[in-house]
């Protein structure tokens, strides 16, 4: 690694992270106008208001989803308008638009949020029976689009808006933006930069240019947020205030498993909770959901490893009638593991739905792309997405997508490794800390910095966790000695060991005194 890095070093590494941003602030974010079919979504639905029209919004059952729900309707609520609104429910409606909720919604104007770019049958319904379809979306556009009366989403090629790698949250919410405008109302939309700050980060957006102007304005809002829902969750878990990783932790992972094991609008319903009690009553039932969800993924987490193939570049497993809510977080899981994309399919009546994550620099929805021809179905983008199979045809796919990923590098594995050198356990100190905070959130784009020491001692060790799995260690270095976790620990170390650890550094608050401690990614060397 050469030569032991400074405190110095550390900050200019990170702040050369954000050299080429284009947007320091609030105010150089994009406008509105630069979005393809943006006015004319905005003057349909005005149209709608005006004529007393029936407007229903279609929504996604994960964080980004339930969140663009909330934005859109909370305006509406906000001007008075009427609307329906319907989150698809991941076991019986699936994802996305689908003629099946169509036919369900009285409209005769329906917006989707962060889902219907893949939704041709729905749009082609909507056409034949008057109703105008308007599309926001984020995800990548596929061949064949839908016909839609507008669509509203970065990534299509004739779209101006200068930065594609945008959540669904943010869309919808520059909707809201061009309608206030075309309605010349006083509105205050800063109001939503709490719940956007999650939805980035929970969709795993780039946390570079404006992506990160709005997390890092829109945490600053979480802690002073009007919304009962989150006032409930700082008194629930007893949190002075909220930063990025309870964003990551605790706020996203919450939100998100009420999709994934039951219904997603028990989320939405608590994110627009009126009253703490109401809150905290709708919180602790998405506690359980969430309890729930952890005890699914660690029994499918175990199921998965001894189909494992380590020889492969790739990961792909799969299991009858495992629980399709949890897939999505079992492939993170593998891929972080293994570092390795990773897809993981249940299979129910003979038909194989999966969830794919990428790793690195490997583009997993373009290698899943490559086997369409036996798909009934994918999307999604770089990073995450979504795949349906007939379960013959599994065993051809895992054998086509091996092949295809044989030429998957080291080096695109690990790109965006976040590992900045080696670092002397004397520097791990307050000032270093107040270094790492100037450079949040991290995330995407922005990995949380870690840092390799060399030999270190272990002076003592000891298991801790309700389930024993996760490791204490006092580590020392000549005179110099430091606290470090290892959790889900997977190599075995004992007092008296010299070890090499990969580590990042974190936040000890313990009775109103704040220290440094060591979170351990790997241990390199013992």
């Amino acid at each position: 690694m050469g030569e032991l890095l400074s405190k110095e070093d550390v900050r200019k590494i990170l702040s050369d992270r954000f050299k080429d941003d284009s947007c320091s602030c609030l105010g150089e974010i994009p406008k509105p106008n630069s979005f393809k079919d943006i006015d004319k979504a905005s003057s349909r639905i005005v149209e709608a208001i005006e004529q007393k029209q029936k407007i229903a919004i279609v929504g996604d059952y994960d964080v980004d989803g339930v969140i663009s729900s909330v934005i859109l309707s909370e305006f509406f609520d906000d001007i008075g308008v009427e609307y329906t609104l319907r989150i698809p429910n991941r076991f019986s409606d699936g994802y996305g638009l689908n003629s099946k909720i169509v036919k369900k919604l009285d409209a005769d104007v329906i917006i989707t949020v962060d889902n219907g770019i893949s939704a041709v049958e729905a749009a082609t319904y909507c056409k034949e029976n008057g109703i105008d379809l308007i599309i926001t979306d984020h995800h990548t556009v596929p061949t064949l689009v839908p016909d839609a009366y507008a669509i509203i989403n970065p990534k299509q090629e004739d779209c101006d808006f200068p930065n594609c790698e945008i959540c669904g949250a943010q869309v919808a919410w520059y909707l809201v933006a061009n309608l206030k405008d075309k309605m010349g109302l006083e509105y205050n939309l800063g109001k939503f930069l709490d719940l956007l700050c999650i939805a980035i980060m929970a969709d795993m957006m780039e946390l570079k240019d404006m992506n990160r102007v709005m997390v890092q304005k829109g945490i600053q809002a979480l802690n002073c947020s009007n919304r009962v829902a989150f006032e409930a969750i700082r008194e629930y878990f007893s949190k002075n205030s909220l930063e990025g990783d309870d964003i990551s932790f605790l706020i996203a992972p919450l939100i998100n498993s009420s999709g994934r094991m039951e219904d997603a609008s028990f989320s939405y319903e608590f994110l627009k909770s009126k009253t703490l009690e109401d809150a905290i009553e709708k919180l602790d039932y998405i506690v359980h959901l969430n309890n729930s969800r952890k005890d699914e993924e660690k029994n499918l987490f175990e199921s998965s490893l001894e189909q494992t193939n380590e020889n492969a570049n790739i990961v792909i497993v799969w299991g009858e009638d495992w629980h399709e809510g949890v897939v999505g977080i079992v492939a993170s899981r593998l891929s972080k593991r293994f570092k390795k994309p990773a897809i993981v399919f249940s299979i129910r009546d003979g038909i194989a739905k999966g969830s794919a994550r990428g790793v690195g620099d490997v583009d997993i929805l373009s290698l899943i792309e490559q086997q369409k021809d036996m798909l009934l179905g994918f999307g999604g983008h770089k990073g995450a997405a979504g795949v349906s199979i007939r379960k013959e045809n599994l065993k051809e796919f895992k054998a086509q997508m091996e092949i295809s990923s044989k030429d998957i590098t080291t080096k695109d594995l690990e790109a965006g490794d976040d590992i900045l050198g080696e670092l002397d356990i004397a520097s791990v100190d307050f000032e270093l800390l107040e270094i790492l905070d100037e450079f949040q959130p991290y995330g995407q784009k922005n990995p949380k910095p870690s840092f390799l020491l060399k030999d270190a001692f272990v002076k003592v060790d000891r298991i801790i966790g309700r389930d024993r799995r996760h490791l204490k260690l006092i580590l020392s270095k000549g005179s110099h000695t430091i606290e470090s976790l290892f959790f889900n620990f997977d190599t075995d170390v004992r007092r008296g060991d010299k070890i090499d650890i990969l580590f990042s550094v974190s936040r000890n608050e313990y009775r109103g005194l704040v220290t440094p401690q060591l979170l351990i990614r790997e241990v390199v060397k013992g």
